[in-house]
């Protein structure tokens, strides 16, 4: 105050924002620019100092002001820099990143700064006959000169540079491309932490976002790392082994590095950042306090445990700011002596030391306690090695068979499965075993549980990350088991992507299945810098995804009719994203076709949007405007080339196993003219083709088909030639006589694999189709591809017996579950009968057989009834 009296007296006029503009006029030029920062660095603490102390200011905006002149500072250091050694330059090629504290803008009054100087080769100014990395390292020092020199004005900042990597070895600025490879292959786990706050604060900004955009995997991983969350907390084990004497509240207590906290508020945060911040982008805010709210409204954490964080944090920083407002000390620790103590407390506007105490106490116990639940070890509850032994702890645990589930412990335990071969491996698999074991005893089915569980590691690559995100989550061994014993077609996907199970971990992943519009752009969402082949590989991740949460939603007691919904919602969005991205990389190489556009005709299950886990998707491309035409781009095509090509890289987009796994399987012989005819046609010709030349069964096909791509104009000109085919007159008895012959065909060339085969068992699923279809033609109406919604019309219309509906609905819910848990439409094992029966609605296995006994008999009379009359001659 008595060194910068002008701003004292705008401060006492409770006019902040012009004691601000005058702090910040206290540097002249002529004082050079390192005196120049260091009067307004002293005048701007004055001012924030005042602000805070005064209540005009809240935490987030001292922060902000102390952050954002850091980040002033630096900019004129390094332009200064520049222009002492190249000033006929243009400053470029140099980048200063922020971490920490700066970083997420939340610096305190005494913080050093912990840049990461970066520079490109290619644009940084140099001398003739200086080397390139050498003028990084002269400019890196000079900036740090500038700002950590002090003289009776004091300094600027402390600048730290040991948050590169490897600072015991390299130089203190870094080529660009060196830092990525370092990242992207060697960086330690504390180090993905740190960069969740990290950011371009001075130089050549376009630099230094190029390099977050190529570390961003490493950092935001899809696939959970717990080596870098065990990271995170072995450093907290360690803060507070290392500050014991920080550690018990009162006098001396450490308000940063103490138990309970301003850093085990931060750490709180970035941990379940890690976790969840790679699937979610919402999450990833380096700012502590927009962090957690964030995590409490994506439902990562308690709404409750948010607020208390946000305000424990709030209350640290403020009176750590007071403790650092004493001399100017870069101090964490509440005073031991009690006078400073009392100071400090008064300072904050309370009586004295104890009230001090008392306003820091349940806020600091409250905090402890709360990150003790990231760290505490588990229980020791280990299993033996002893042979004997382990087979008595898994028979208490209520294995029938203690010999079998005591040899697969002891085949994982002896290294030679390659998942398991590294110490840290088995060191998680023996903290998993005492609580995986027991959930897979206690499974519906421990022997078929543990069997594919052992399949499942013997087919990963490392085992590691599983065991981790199984002991973290201890909720998901027992949905694991529940996996495991009832839905091989789930355990199959586990064990070639073992991270779906990670989607589990956030609540969202039972919701209902959103619209399509929404489901689309999550599917497409890219972040900066990501091409194409980066959007195969998350479109693939998201949707199965949610494909595998929607089996899990099955196999929880969820109803299969809306999980096959779901099914075909995900595929539409799927077939959206991907194909619009296909369009848009096509045009870019061959241009667009005028007046011409690739609009997509769904048939089959996927026409009538209800899924299972394993359908296909039948699918036909069609093409509006001239075939004659050609496209204006580099490389020009004609229309039929174009759109035929396009079709070709649509389906490998949707079905082609990129690194991220497979996704559907495509199937386009409903096309005109089948396998033998063009991948894509054109409207005009797929219109006369249908008057013209498509077979009986095409026609019967079309009830079910459904425009899923192209513009709105496209999709109706579609569904006009989809409407006059369907509703032309024709020879009725003709149609039925072949569709009756069809169903007899299929009859004989595809038997039913057992009396279980819900599609294929007279009075099962395709006499249900046949009966829509041919009705639907009869009586001319209830065309809606949805073959509940056709037959609710047709039942209210009194063409077929109200029976059907209940029929099938029961038969579709039984197909939708049956390809989970029995893929082959066999008997599901005894264990996974219950969960059959309840997602059909039934009591037990018994009364879902009655049901679908009459469920069968209804469909059987009425098929029978329908095709009587047009049988044909069984001798012809």
């Amino acid at each position: 105050m008595d060194r910068y009296p002008a701003v004292v007296a705008l401060l006492a006029t409770g006019d902040f924002d012009a004691a601000m503009a005058a702090a910040q006029a206290q540097g002249v030029p002529e004082d050079g620019v390192a005196r120049s920062l260091r009067r307004r660095r002293g005048a701007i603490a004055l001012v924030t100092a005042a602000a805070d102390l005064g209540g005009a200011w809240d935490m987030d905006r001292v922060t902000r002001t102390l952050s954002d002149f850091a980040d002033q500072a630096l900019a004129e250091a390094l332009a200064a820099t520049f222009a002492e050694r190249y000033p006929d330059a243009e400053p470029q090629g140099f980048v200063v990143l922020a971490l920490g504290k700066h970083g997420s803008r939340e610096l305190n009054y005494s913080s050093d700064i912990d840049p990461i100087l970066l520079y490109d080769p290619q644009t940084l100014p140099h001398g003739e006959r200086e080397d390139v990395a050498d003028a990084a390292v002269r400019i890196g020092r000079r900036v740090s000169e500038i700002l950590n020199a002090r003289d009776g004005d004091g300094y600027v900042f402390r600048v730290d540079l040991r948050l590169r990597p490897s600072p015991e070895a390299t130089p203190i600025a870094l080529p660009v491309e060196a830092a990525i490879g370092y990242y992207e292959s060697t960086a330690m786990g504390w180090e993905q932490a740190a960069f969740i706050r990290a950011r371009p604060a001075a130089g050549d900004r376009a630099l230094g976002e190029y390099f977050l955009r190529q570390i961003r995997p490493f950092v935001w991983r899809r696939s959970l790392d717990f080596g870098a969350i065990d990271a995170i907390t072995d450093i907290s084990r360690r803060i507070r082994d290392h500050y014991a004497q920080g550690q018990a509240f009162g006098p001396g207590y450490d308000l940063k590095r103490g138990r309970g906290g301003i850093r085990e508020v931060e750490f709180f945060a970035q941990v379940h950042q890690l976790i969840h911040g790679g699937r979610d982008p919402s999450l990833r805010s380096g700012h502590t306090r927009t962090a957690l709210r964030a995590l409490a409204a994506a439902g990562v954490i308690e709404a409750e445990v948010a607020v208390r964080l946000d305000e424990a944090y709030v209350l640290f920083r403020t009176i750590e700011h007071r403790l650092q407002m004493v001399e100017d000390r870069q101090t964490h620790e509440l005073p031991k002596n009690p006078d400073s103590l009392d100071n400090v407390a008064r300072l904050h506007g309370l009586t004295d030391a104890a009230a001090l105490l008392d306003l820091l106490r349940p806020h600091v116990e409250w905090v402890g306690a709360n990150y003790d639940r990231l760290t505490a070890a588990p229980d020791d509850g280990s299993l033996s090695h002893d042979e004997d032994k382990l087979k008595v702890q898994l028979k208490e645990m209520g294995f029938a068979d203690a010999d079998w589930a005591a040899a697969r412990v002891a085949h994982w335990r002896d290294g030679t499965i390659r998942s398991l071969r590294s110490g840290a491996s088995r060191e998680a698999l023996e903290r998993l075993l005492p609580v995986l074991m027991p959930a897979l005893a206690t499974a519906p089915d421990p022997g078929r549980a543990l069997n594919r569980l052992d399949d499942m590691i013997g087919r990963l690559p490392s085992a590691i990350n599983f065991f981790k995100l199984l002991g973290a989550r201890p909720g998901l061994v027992e949905l694991l088991a529940e996996i495991l014993s009832h839905a091989p077609a789930l355990a199959d996907g586990l064990s070639r992507r073992v991270e779906l199970l990670e989607g589990l971990i956030d609540a969202s992943a039972f919701d209902p299945v959103p619209p399509v519009d929404v489901l689309a752009q999550q599917f497409a969402a890219l972040e900066a810098g990501e091409d194409y082949q980066a959007l195969l590989d998350r479109v693939r991740q998201r949707v199965n995804d949610r494909r595998f949460a929607l089996g899990v939603q099955i196999v929880r007691g969820g109803d299969p009719l809306e999980a096959g919904r779901g099914y075909g919602r995900v595929a539409e969005a799927a077939i959206e994203a991907l194909a619009g991205a296909t369009v848009a990389e096509f045009e870019s190489v061959h241009g667009r076709v005028p007046g011409g556009e690739m609009v997509i005709l769904a048939l089959g299950r996927m026409g009538g949007g209800v899924l299972t886990h394993a359908s296909d998707l039948d699918l036909v491309y069609l093409f509006t405007g001239d075939f004659l035409a050609e496209s204006d781009g580099a490389r020009p095509l004609g229309a039929t080339q174009y759109f035929n090509r396009l079709g070709q890289r649509i389906t490998n987009a949707l079905s082609v196993s990129t690194a991220a796994g497979p996704l559907y399987e495509v199937d386009t012989r409903l096309r005109p003219s089948g396998a033998q005819g063009l991948l894509a046609v054109s409207l005009d010709s797929f219109a006369r083709y249908q008057r013209e030349e498509a077979w009986t069964w095409e026609h019967l096909a079309l009830t079910r088909a459904r425009p899923v791509f192209g513009s709105p104009q496209a999709r109706a000109a579609l569904e006009a030639i989809l409407t006059e085919t369907l509703q032309r007159p024709r020879d009725f008895n003709e149609l039925a006589r072949q569709a009756v012959k069809m169903r007899g065909d299929i009859a004989r060339h595809k038997p039913p694999a057992s009396e279980l085969d819900v599609k294929l068992v007279p009075g099962g699923l395709v006499d249900i189709e046949f009966l829509i279809h041919i009705s639907q033609f009869h009586y001319r109406m209830g065309f809606d591809p949805d073959l509940g919604k056709a037959l609710a019309e047709l039942v209210a219309a009194g063409h077929l017996p109200a029976e059907l509906i209940p029929a099938q609905e029961l038969i579709t819910r039984f197909l939708i579950v049956s390809r989970l848990v029995s893929p082959k439409s066999t008997e599901p094992p005894e264990a996974t009968r219950p969960l059959v029966a309840r997602a059909c609605g039934a009591a037990d296995w018994d009364a879902l057989l009655e049901s679908y006994a009459k469920a069968r008999q209804s469909v059987g009379d009425a098929w029978r009834a329908l095709a009587a009359p047009y049988q044909e001659d069984q001798d012809a």
